[in-house]
């Protein structure tokens, strides 16, 4: 088997992982990997000698085995757990609301601006929000108080159309990664932290740690609210951010099994119910320190693979894109 890092070499940073993948993995299985943008990674093919497949980065599924319906049903955070919820399986729950009037006429009562308000004030005035059809951990926060929701809507507005408003719940977060009903891996997610350098302050360090967030594309971090962001950290010293614990959000994942077989079992019944052959069932364990107490916080039905890179698991890599191009007949 080839190196990775070979397909890695040379490209710019902005090539897409699952490009860099399939190329990989065409070498791999002696299909022919064509890219289609003048080197760019966003649009190519994958070739047998019988029959071609496009595939093309962004919005575009990395997973065609997934049929469109339980893929687009899987984005939606709400449609996910009314689905989840009606077969038993336990979800964070929470409500859906929009932040534009545009196509108020095709909707409930109930789920505007307005009353997303009042749904948070029921909540405690405590909640974790996030947009209903967003990734990456982008705009996904703990929000506390009016004034903090307030200041949050109108950031999310420009960006989103809608979101979902969510009990605050804590456990240890897994991603559980099937391939239909067998688990290729499972990782342990943590939040992503600052190191300080014993002259820069938390706020500062949150400064260069938000801006390079934007720069990819993401909403920047919030602090604890009873934290001194003036506080000088010493040398090598770390501070979790809370929240998001998203890999593209700074946070990191580690090789892992959940301490109970029950994580397993709830992430397998969740791919099925949804209809998804290939699924990253987010989720926590421990939930309110009980062993078996199992919440799904997300589904994934086009999931980033980059963890597999960074723990050397080409061969994961090559399993993952082998169903792929089995499934669609080139192999």
């Amino acid at each position: 088997m080839r190196s990775l890092r070979e397909f890695r070499s040379g490209r710019p940073g902005s090539y897409p992982d699952q490009s860099v993948y399939a190329a990989f993995a065409c070498a791999e299985f002696g299909l022919t990997f064509r890219d289609l943008d003048g080197g760019s990674g966003l649009v190519f093919s994958v070739a047998s000698p019988i029959k071609t497949i496009h595939f093309g980065a962004g919005r575009c599924a990395w997973y065609p085995q997934n049929n469109s319906t339980s893929a687009t049903l899987a984005s939606d955070k709400y449609f996910t757990n009314k689905i989840l919820e009606d077969k038993g399986i336990a979800t964070l729950g929470g409500e859906y609301f929009f932040l534009h009037d545009r196509h108020r006429a095709h909707r409930p009562a109930g789920h505007e601006r307005q009353d997303a308000s009042e749904y948070f004030h029921k909540l405690g005035a405590a909640a974790f929000v996030k947009p209903l059809q967003g990734s990456r951990g982008d705009f996904a926060q703990a929000i506390h108080g009016e004034a903090a929701l307030d200041r949050y809507l109108q950031d999310v507005a420009r960006y989103y159309d809608s979101i979902l408003i969510q009990p605050i719940s804590s456990g240890n977060e897994y991603r559980i990664f099937l391939l239909d009903d067998e688990v290729v891996y499972a990782a342990r997610k943590y939040p992503p932290s600052i190191e300080g350098d014993g002259v820069r302050s938390i706020r500062d360090l949150l400064v260069a740690h938000n801006a390079a967030l934007q720069a990819r594309g993401l909403s920047p971090a919030s602090a604890k609210r009873d934290t001194s962001l003036d506080t000088v950290l010493a040398r090598g010293e770390r501070w979790d951010i809370p929240g998001r614990m998203n890999l593209s959000a700074g946070g990191t994942m580690r090789i892992e099994a959940p301490r109970t077989e029950a994580a397993i079992t709830t992430a397998k019944q969740a791919a099925r119910t949804l209809g998804l052959r290939v699924a990253a069932i987010d989720l926590f364990a421990d939930v309110t320190g009980g062993q078996d107490a199992i919440r799904i916080i997300e589904v994934n039905s086009n999931p980033s693979i980059r963890l597999l890179e960074d723990s050397g698991r080409g061969d994961l890599i090559l399993k993952i894109w082998r169903h792929t191009f089995s499934a669609m007949g080139l192999l």
